[in-house]
């Protein structure tokens, strides 16, 4: 149980932290320009869906650790 609070408090300091240098001048370009905006809007999107799909399989895997670990558990009990 104390890994799992571990894994989630990881994950929420991964969402919370600072944009990259790159993320913060990228912001600063766009303009008044509608398609600077979409073509900005569009790379957020890849990144925080890419972000999403990485927290999604480290998930899994550990979720997938999780049971491998209680199954050795009870065939340990037996």
């Amino acid at each position: 149980m104390k890994r799992f609070t571990a894994f989630i408090l990881l994950l929420a300091c991964s969402i919370a932290w600072p944009p990259s240098a790159d993320a913060r001048k990228e912001n600063k370009s766009v303009g008044e320009n509608g398609q600077e905006a979409r073509k900005a809007a569009k790379q957020q999107r890849k990144i925080v869906n890419r972000n999403a799909k990485k927290q999604r399989k480290a998930m899994k895997r550990y979720q997938k650790a999780q049971r491998k670990s209680a199954k050795q558990q009870r065939s340990r009990r037996k």
